[in-house]
């Protein structure tokens, strides 16, 4: 069983057109979100998958191995295995797929280990999804957050944008509310079935890969993680936050 990790990237945001390449303390962004992933020692192979050729020059002149996806993606899912079905011919059905997205300058390498964690303890998991504790009101109530609900098996039974589970009273951190962090695994065989399906309705209403998984023929799980400083980016003011944080997180210091 090989670990294979991939950084999906595009300049075409809506939001935050050419963020990828945005300046973060003397590096782009996307440099950052390599770099922290090439703290995770583990993988078989660790790839950027784009389709700006502005992306993959910049790629190039560092060094960081890129492989070409078409442009017609706007799931980060979708670009990832057509990434991984470009670059890993010899890929197997039981070879894990992590998909750490390219807006998370401040992911912590122990992260992979979380979302990893489920699938090498158990066979039986297609996939997961980092799910970060939220002990902040604003972040549970920021649409750009994507909650998660799930069961008491750690089933994701739907993910969104509106405050949820809902909170009778003051928010608390005892809620356990939990959101969406960047990064997916998925079973190579199980990232082949939800990449040949078309994008689904609650998807669509939500902006959300995991909701396309709902109408499929198997689960998706989360893996807990606490909560930390730790801001995505999705819009220019995203950005400053995490100018503001990324040297104290004691991570930056380490590559």
């Amino acid at each position: 069983m090989k670990i294979i990790g991939v950084v999906p990237a595009r300049m075409a945001a809506s939001r935050f057109p050419g963020k990828p390449l945005s300046q973060i303390h003397g590096r782009t962004m996307l440099e950052h979100v390599y770099l922290r992933g090439c703290l995770y020692e583990n993988w078989d192979q660790f790839v950027i998958a784009t389709c700006d050729e502005e992306i993959k020059d910049f790629a190039d002149t560092k060094g960081f191995p890129v492989v070409m996806t078409g442009a017609h993606h706007t799931r980060a899912l979708d670009r990832v295995a057509e990434a991984v079905e470009n670059f890993a011919e010899s890929a197997e059905d039981d070879d894990i797929v992590v998909c750490l997205q390219g807006d998370e300058p401040m992911m912590r390498p122990d992260m992979i280990d979380a979302v990893l964690a489920p699938l090498l303890e158990n066979d039986g998991i297609p996939c997961t999804v980092l799910a970060m504790h939220i002990t902040d009101e604003n972040l549970w109530l920021n649409s750009d957050t994507v909650k998660i609900i799930h069961n008491d098996d750690g089933e994701v039974l739907y993910t969104s944008r509106a405050p949820i589970p809902f909170c009778k009273g003051k928010f608390s951190e005892d809620l356990m509310a939990r959101r969406i962090y960047g990064i997916l695994a998925f079973r190579w065989k199980y990232l082949k079935q939800f990449t040949a399906n078309n994008e689904t309705r609650l998807e669509l209403l939500e902006a959300c890969d995991s909701n396309r998984i709902l109408d499929l023929e198997f689960t998706q799980y989360i893996a807990p993680y606490p909560s930390v400083q730790s801001f995505s980016v999705d819009s220019p003011s995203d950005l400053d936050l995490v100018k503001a944080h990324i040297l104290d997180d004691g991570i930056s210091n380490l590559y």
